[in-house]
């Protein structure tokens, strides 16, 4: 791949991350301006995000997704930050959770998959040793979010 077509690759992957929250927004049936508001981004800012002509950070990304009630991770994977992940209805689940912060999801998503590794060390598919050090950093993750949850934004 040649260094113009790196540059058209990432101009596509903005275009589309801007598309795609323009449709989301819709869908939600709310303005620009109500987005702009909750996610604590301007009118314009937002506006030149969903045209393609800004490239949102990951943090913009989160704001945007609290402020659309979808997953940031939808975000992510959209904007090429993230690769995605493979199908599972739990994860898809806790994804869709309205109830839980972006932060308890994500913790919960930790222990999830930490636990799914675990079992295929087990049946000798993957290593254990990380795979522990992983649960018990996730379960560590977990209690700091039980003790302080994050703030909600409604």
């Amino acid at each position: 791949m040649s260094g113009s077509d790196g540059v058209e690759k990432i101009g596509q992957a903005v275009e589309d991350i801007g598309a795609y929250i323009r449709r989301q927004r819709e869908g939600a049936e709310v303005s620009l301006r109500q987005l702009a508001k909750v996610a604590g981004i301007s009118n314009p800012y937002l506006s030149q995000i969903e045209r393609g002509l800004r490239k949102p950070s990951a943090e913009i990304l989160a704001q945007i997704a609290t402020g659309l009630r979808i997953s940031a991770e939808a975000l992510y994977v959209r904007a090429g930050i993230l690769e995605p992940r493979e199908h599972s209805p739990v994860l898809d689940a806790l994804a869709s959770d309205t109830e839980l912060t972006e932060r308890q999801k994500q913790v919960l998503t930790d222990i999830y998959e930490s636990f799914r590794r675990g079992n295929a060390a087990e049946t000798g598919t993957a290593t254990g040793t990380e795979d522990a050090a992983l649960a018990v950093a996730a379960i560590d993750a977990a209690a700091q979010a039980v003790e302080a949850p994050a703030p909600r934004t409604s």
